[in-house]
Order: C-alpha cells, then structure tokens, then sequence
C-alpha cells in the first residue's frame, strides 16, 4: 500500500465515523421537533455538545493535517470521488481549524437550545424571549468570520457555506434583476383588481384527511415511504440522514388546506433529491444535496413548477372534490387553479405566493447582511422588520409570531440561507425550461404520471449528490449557469394569462 493510499484509508475511516456522529445529532433534532419532552431541552443541548466535539476531534487533529497534505500532493491519482471528498474536507478542515474547539462546542450547544426557546417564543409572539439567543448567536458569527478570515464582506463566508462561490456582490446583482421585472408585474396585477374567490380554502378541513392527502401526493411524485417518514412539526423541513432513511415535516391547519399541502411538495422535493442519490456515495459526506440553492430547485419544481401548474389541479381536482365534498361544494377547477395561484401580499414566507415570495427572502437577506455588517442591532429586529414588509408588501405584522419570529432559521445560526430559496426558484425554472424540451411536461402532469420529470431529475440532478458542485451541475444539464431569465419568464408567462394581462 502506498503512502497515499493508507492516508486516503484514514481520511475515508475518519468521515465515516463523523458521518455516524451526524447521524446521532440529526435524530436528536428530530427527537427535539417532533414531539420530544421540551423538559429535556438541556440535556438534548448537553448531549450535542459532547457529540460535537467528537466530530471535531476527528476532522481536526495533526493525523488528518498531515493526510490531507499527503493526499493533495496526490491529488491526480485520485478518482473522482475521493478527489471531490479530499477537497472538500481539506475546506471544512480550514474552516475549523481557526475556530478554537471549546467555542465550537459552546456554539452548538447555543444553537440547539436557541431553536428550543425560539419555538417557545413564537408560541408566545415574545421577541423578548429570543433576543438574548439571537444576540449570542450573531457574536459568535462576527467571532467565527475574524477567525476564518474573508474576503471582500464577511457575509461572504455564509452565504459560500450553502452556495458554493455564491458572494454578496452576485446577491444584489440577482436580486436586481428580479426587482427590475418582477415588480412591475407586480404594479400590472395590482392595477387589473381582478377579484379572485378564496374562501373555500379556508373552510374547515380535518387534518386526519390532509394527512392522508399528503401521504398520497408524496407517493404519486415519486418519494418513498417505505425508505423514509413524514410527521409533523412546528416548521416543515427535511432530513435526510441516510439515503435509506428520508425525512420531513409538514405543519395541518384545519382552516387553511393549501399550507399542508404545498409545505408537504416543497419537502418532498428535497426528500426524493435525498432518496435518489447514487448508492456508491451512500454513508460518505457526498451523499447529499451539492447546495443550498440546487436543493432548494428541487423542492420549488415540484411545488410550484409541478403541483401549482394548472394541468396538475385540474387532474387534482376531481380527487380532492371526492375526499373534501362539502368544502369544495359548487367550486370548479378553474376557480381552484385561480385561487392557488393567486398574487397577494402575505406576512408568512411558506405561505407567499410565487410572485412575492422573492420580496420576503429580499427582506431577510437586507437584514441579515446589516446585522452582520453592525449597521442594527438584534435589539431592533422587530422594528426594521415591520418597516420593510410595509414598504415590500403594503403590509405590517401585527405581533411577532407573524413578524420577525416566524423562521427557525437564526435561531440555528443559519445565517446566509436565506438567499439560497430565491436561487433555488431561478435554478427551478431553468431546469423546467431544459426538461421541457425533451418532455411534454404538461402531458405527463395533465395525467398525474410525474415518473418521467422525476426520473429525469433523478438522473440529471439527483444521482450526483454532492459529487458535482452547483455551477458545474446547472451547466452540464442546460449549457448555461445560472440565468433568473427562465424564473422571469416563467412568472411573466404564466400570471400574465391567470390575470388577462398585455
């Protein structure tokens, strides 16, 4: 055995026992979100430190140094995967090693009992509650960023941790694109007034039968239950901690049917991306999503792209009028398509329709780019909310629960992923763009039958998992990076004939 090859054996033992700590820490998050006695918050938080600390003696230790050295000296005799695997934790050992173990410990332990009083606090809509959490939190990031070092902004390093040479001098320059022909679509929609009916969405609907619903719509979009679990909890998301072990989360109102159910597509996106990664990636770093922004495309085509398009209601229609008879009473299809899709201001973000749902990541990228940049303080957080959702959305919220509290997203420290479901929607419309030319989309939706966009999404995007980094995948599959002409295009097309626009 060469000299390379036994550091490579090392390097592969090493993240295989990070990844089986992971696996630990993700099932307590799941414990924690799903039902878990909050009494056990301390002790969940104590035991995520220790085990976080072991990950981090296993990535950060002169063996591993002196490997990582070893095997990028080798580095052209490498496949392809181990190469990916070399680099990428060459990165993560970078970034870790300038941060001292004890504060990244302490920070762990911060962020799960964070989350913990974060949900309590938005149960009360008591921002007070959360503030001294949030604070901690954003020192400790201001902290982490002087200690890796950045270039250019120090918002740098966290949007790049979830979009891979994504930086904040790109950010502004997508987001003013999609101002510049958004909003005026936005100002057309406001001046037809078209009066769309929508209260048959909000009669009551028995969360025993939407979860039923959710279950059937997972299974006819390609997720299996059998490799995976869906529960509910505060806030929907997806874990997917093994390629044979899938979860998400919905959140049931009882008068509210489409937030369950569109919640329930969008995590069902991310779940299948999970379920149908390449099994040779299986138990390493590289089985999952190769970022933020191309997971997110996956849970947007499916929720927007596919199960919001008027041929997928309409197929849709005749089963929910059978299972919801008395709610859906004198109601057609067109009138649901219309009421699904149509363009209003909202305060919550899940619940945003898909023309204003960018204002709402606008709004909380502007955000966090000032607290990291010292231009506010956590202290006024509810204030500077309050004052850009009334300038985005004509709007203000009337407590916090629905104002400034409504993500977990801070709360865990996940500064820089907001601007990634924007993208993800612009990567969404891209790939739809590119599928459509080799499948009749619309045909296969018309009929319910999503095999075909499914696998072939399982074969240009899913397979690959991390292996392929996220400007080197959207250009294999369309020719192109990333271009938000498709997403503007698609909004234009599409709202323009739901609102008899010019």
């Amino acid at each position: 055995m060469t000299h390379y090859e036994a550091a490579l054996n090392r390097l592969n033992e090493a993240l295989h026992k990070i990844k089986a700590f992971d696996y630990s820490t993700s099932m307590l998050f799941w414990d924690a979100s799903t039902g878990a006695p909050k009494s056990g918050a301390d002790a969940r938080s104590q035991a995520i430190g220790v085990l976080s600390g072991f990950q981090y003696q296993l990535l950060i230790n002169d063996q591993m140094a002196e490997d990582l050295s070893v095997l990028l000296e080798n580095y052209s005799e490498l496949d392809e995967m181990n190469q990916v695997l070399v680099s990428d934790t060459k990165k993560d050992y970078d970034k870790l090693t300038k941060i001292p173990m004890e504060e990244f410990q302490k920070y762990n332990m911060l962020i799960s009992k964070s989350a913990m009083v974060w949900e309590d606090a938005k149960g009360k809509s008591d921002f007070e509650m959360f503030k001294p959490y949030l604070t901690e939190v954003v020192d400790y990031l201001l902290k982490f960023a002087d200690y890796r070092g950045f270039d250019g902004h120090p918002y740098n390093l966290y949007i790049g941790d979830f979009e891979d040479g994504m930086t904040v001098d790109q950010l502004d320059v997508f987001f003013a694109e999609l101002k510049a022909r958004i909003v005026p679509l936005l100002s057309k929609i406001a001046a037809k007034n078209k009066q769309i009916e929508t209260s048959f969405l909000f009669e009551h609907y028995p969360v025993n039968l939407q979860d039923e619903l959710s279950r059937d719509v997972l299974k006819m979009i390609g997720f299996d239950l059998e490799r995976g679990q869906l529960k509910e909890s505060v806030h929907p998301f997806t874990m997917g901690v093994d390629i044979d072990d899938v979860r998400l989360t919905t959140h049931y109102y009882e008068n509210d049917f489409s937030s369950a159910f569109f919640s329930t597509a969008h995590e069902g996106g991310h779940a299948i991306y999970e379920q149908n990664i390449d099994k040779k990636l299986q138990g390493t770093p590289l089985a999952t999503g190769t970022s933020n922004g191309i997971h997110e495309s996956q849970s947007r085509i499916y929720e927007n792209n596919f199960c919001r398009s008027e041929s997928f209601l309409e197929f849709l229609f005749p089963i929910l009028k059978e299972k919801f008879e008395i709610q859906l009473e004198g109601v057609s299809s067109q009138m649901f398509y219309e009421a699904i899709n149509r363009v209003e201001p909202s305060l919550i973000r899940v619940e945003a329709d898909e023309l204003t749902y960018s204002l709402h990541i606008m709004l909380r990228y502007e955000i966090e780019l000032a607290l990291i940049s010292r231009q506010i303080s956590v202290d006024e957080l509810p204030d500077v909310w309050n004052e850009k959702v009334k300038a985005y959305l004509g709007i203000v919220p009337p407590d916090d629960a629905r104002g400034v509290l409504q993500d977990v997203h801070w709360s865990e420290g996940l500064f820089g992923y907001f601007p990634t479901y924007a993208l993800g929607s612009a990567y969404a419309a891209q790939l739809a763009h590119y599928m459509g030319r080799e499948i009749d989309i619309e045909a296969c939706l018309a009929d319910g039958d999503f095999k075909p966009l499914t696998k072939w999404l399982n074969e240009k995007v899913h397979q690959y998992g991390s292996l392929k980094k996220p400007n080197e995948l959207i250009e294999m599959i369309t020719g192109e990076r990333l271009n938000s002409k498709y997403y503007c295009d698609y909004l234009e097309l599409k709202y323009s004939k739901l609102y008899g626009l010019n």
